[in-house]
């Protein structure tokens, strides 16, 4: 007899054992999801000082076992590991047979050890909301087949060994609502996303190049993150779009182009542009209520906008700014409602502030290499070096 019918041999007996007993109520469950439930066994492990395993006695009732929740006779729900904070989570590999659990909605496994490729078989779960595998050792390529889960909601393969290109069949997905693939070794270009309710997208700390088309991405997204990644061309069309974001980290890119005034007015909470080569002028049309606004390492130019006097920690440094800061800035940074200003290693001519004035304890400002002799002597971050005024050659230069 064969390792499978020694199995059904086994869940024969205790649906017998069921019977005899009188549980009538009870559902039985499944003969393919049994089955697969044991081969899912058989290819993972508790890693020391896990015991989440303990409760899968299979001469019981699987609906029992820690993270598997069914509904009548099939399972609906697979949550494998122990989810409280600092548990050591699993091993092994995801076995194939987690294709057979086809009425499964939900499968996630909590961060550990998991290694080797998602299973091409995950493709025939046609009724899954919910994937999330974070946090472990998952290797090779996103199965292009995922493009075939058309009710999947929440994509979730962050911090794992991913490689190759993001597959274009994902974009495709009509009720992604999250898609969070950061901290991988992804490459290639962001596929375009049709979900219209689509409303975070993390893609950050990849590989990924090329550029990013106007329409792209849904006007549903709220929160968007691409930072450390080798993405290219402009944005500011793309951007304009987006008026729900309520947070954008595009930081560490190789973006071009203006900044579009229109961002400044979304419902930002945190935005940040800074190391690319985004150039222009900055000119919001309104008073920014955006908390933290950090434009640095770019090749902005022009004056400084007063509309920037209401942002709490404002970050302009190593740009190409020039004129004077605005008083309104100076005094918000007076009066301590402005708690980071950094303005270092730009074209700035003059600051009205009086030598004897004193900046707050709460707030911080760095004013140095620029074309002035600052005119308070504040701490700069050690990155801003030491030399406290631009040199004069340089200041003419850009002036011609």
């Amino acid at each position: 007899m064969g390792k499978q019918g020694r199995r059904m041999v086994s869940y024969a007996l205790f649906l017998v054992a069921l019977f005899q007993c009188k549980f009538w109520a009870v559902a039985i469950l499944d003969p393919l999801d049994f089955l697969a439930l044991q081969s899912i066994r058989k290819s993972l492990h508790d890693l020391p000082g896990s015991t989440f395993f303990a409760s899968w006695d299979f001469t019981s009732d699987p609906c029992n076992f820690a993270g598997v929740y069914c509904d009548s006779d099939r399972v609906i729900a697979l949550n494998l590991g122990d989810p409280r904070a600092g548990s050591p989570g699993l091993t092994g590999k995801i076995d194939a047979s987690i294709g057979k659990l086809s009425a499964l909605a939900e499968f996630s496994i909590v961060p550990g050890r998991i290694y080797g490729s998602l299973p091409q078989s995950i493709s025939q779960l046609k009724k899954l909301r919910f994937l999330a595998i974070s946090r472990n050792f998952i290797s090779r390529e996103i199965p292009a087949n995922l493009g075939q889960l058309r009710s999947l909601k929440t994509l979730d393969l962050s911090y794992n060994q991913l490689t190759g290109e993001i597959p274009r069949s994902i974009g495709t997905l009509p009720e992604l609502t999250n898609v969070i693939l950061c901290h991988n070794h992804l490459s290639g270009s962001v596929p375009p996303f049709i979900s219209r309710v689509l409303t975070r997208l993390d893609l950050k700390h990849n590989a990924l190049t090329g550029s990013l088309a106007p329409d792209s991405l849904p006007l549903s997204l709220q929160s968007l993150s691409l930072s450390w990644n080798q993405l290219t061309g402009p944005v500011d069309r793309l951007l304009s779009r987006l008026d729900q974001l309520s947070y954008l980290d595009l930081s560490s890119n190789k973006f071009i182009g203006p900044i579009p005034g229109r961002l400044f007015s979304f419902p930002i909470t945190n935005l940040q542009l800074e190391r690319n080569l985004f150039s222009g002028s900055v000119q919001p049309a309104d008073q920014v209520t955006i908390s933290t606004v950090d434009l640095s390492h770019n090749k902005l130019s022009g004056q400084i906008s007063p509309m920037f006097s209401t942002v709490q920690n404002l970050y302009l440094n190593n740009n190409r700014f020039t004129g004077k800061v605005p008083a309104s800035i100076v005094d918000r940074l007076l009066s301590g409602n402005i708690q980071i200003l950094y303005l270092q290693q730009n074209y700035l001519t003059g600051m009205e502030i009086k030598p004897a004035a004193e900046i707050p304890v709460s707030s911080s400002l760095c004013l140095q290499y620029n074309c002035m002799v600052p005119p308070v002597q504040t701490p700069c971050p050690f990155k801003a070096g030491n030399e406290k005024t631009r040199p004069t050659a340089q200041c003419n230069e850009w002036k011609g």
